[in-house]
């Protein structure tokens, strides 16, 4: 048992600020109060506690090609089965991938991250390597699978049935590319079969003007009033909507993620982050491809509050920000897969406690951290 003490604690889902000690025992906050104080005393002294981090969006196995490819198109890097990600994957050897990943964790976790959703290539062998490399890193992935049968104009719908099958019973749901690459059956059975079984289905959308553009010409849709229509649990990039999609994603209680300095990277636009929460949608943050940028939420955090004033010329709230990397995810309608803490009475202790630089909270977070301003990184499997 332990007792932070004395610092500015981000408390509940709406990240409220309040001087009080929080006390924690076999990994859980049992206590929040001004007086509470049990077991070993850790003084901060103003420094402020905010719930850990989750990465909304990420593809860890890539981060065996850190930085290459850099200038070419997203279709060129990511778009499967020949971009160059795909490519080195196919040519990695076990080790090398758990390797790479395994370094990926650890500096999420020096930096603050207890939980990442990823999108993971390989089938279940992938599921299972990314799992092997977690097995002893104080990190949660939660692991959406995907495999190669889903792929292309007329695919055996048997053999996606079998493989959505074995990939739902090592996974926490099922997350394909995109619509250019599946066929309407296939994200029907994708969708169908998530649901039955409590898991997550989830896709990219409107990551880029191409693809909405590819889109409208053959389907007479937008790539984001097809991921309502099928109705896929959670909806990723949303960088370039059009018309009405972002009035129909705001109704359709669809988790969304977003994900900026990918998005910058590529080239492909800065997502309408300002309407988005105008709409009061609750979005996640991501880092995406590990080989296009670094897993860091703290980076991530101070790109997206400065690119949104200049692209949108309006001030993006920071708490709102500080949110969509720690307890957005505590609303999402797919909770019961993910089980990520906020600072409450009777949840499990996962928070870091930071330096304090400025009277803001939330600025201080978004504008100010680095992973070496970090004091401690507290989970349920971490006692000091």
């Amino acid at each position: 048992m332990f007792t932070i003490a004395n610092g500015i604690i981000l408390k509940g889902q709406d990240l409220i600020p309040v001087c009080e000690n929080i006390v924690v025992d076999e990994g859980k906050i049992i206590e929040i109060s001004k007086t509470s104080k049990e077991g070993k005393i850790i003084d901060v002294d103003g420094a402020i506690v905010c719930p850990s981090f989750i990465n909304g969006h990420v593809h860890i196995g890539d981060s065996i090609i850190k930085d290459e490819g850099y200038s070419l198109s997203l279709s060129e890097m990511v778009k499967p089965p020949k971009g160059i990600k795909h490519k080195a994957l196919n040519d990695a050897s076990d080790d090398e991938l758990i390797d790479a990943m395994t370094q990926s964790m650890w500096d999420m976790v020096d930096s603050g991250t207890t939980h990442f959703i990823d999108y993971r290539e390989g089938g279940v062998k992938g599921v299972k390597l990314l799992k092997k490399a977690s097995k002893n890193i104080p990190i949660k992935p939660i692991i959406l699978g995907r495999d190669d049968s889903f792929y292309g104009q007329d695919p055996d719908l048997k053999k996606v049935k079998k493989a959505i099958n074995k990939l739902l019973n090592v996974a926490e749901g099922i997350a394909p590319s995109g619509f250019g690459e599946i066929t309407p059956e296939v994200a029907n059975l994708i969708v169908e079969m998530c649901n039955e079984q409590g898991k997550i289905s989830s896709i990219h959308v409107a990551e880029s003007e191409h693809n909405q553009i590819e889109s409208l010409n053959e389907n007479n849709i937008t790539e984001i009033a097809n991921g309502v229509k099928y109705n896929f649990n959670q909806l990723v990039h949303l960088t370039n909507p059009k018309n009405n999609d972002l009035n129909l994603v705001s109704k359709s209680n669809q988790n969304i993620v977003v994900c900026p300095r990918a998005n910058a990277t590529l080239n492909v636009g800065v997502v309408p982050l300002n309407k988005i929460l105008d709409l009061n949608m609750n979005p996640l943050l991501g880092t995406d491809n590990i080989m296009l940028n670094s897993p860091n939420m703290f980076k991530e955090l101070e790109f997206t509050l400065k690119i949104m004033s200049v692209y949108h010329n309006t001030y993006i709230n920071p708490c709102d920000l500080v949110k969509m990397a720690t307890t957005n995810i505590c609303g999402f309608n797919i909770n019961n897969v993910i089980q990520k803490s906020m600072i409450f009475e009777g949840c499990s202790a996962e928070f870091i406690i930071l330096k304090s630089f400025s009277k803001n909270p939330y600025l201080n977070i978004c504008n100010r951290m680095e992973t070496k301003n970090i004091l401690y990184t507290i989970n349920k499997k971490v006692n000091i």
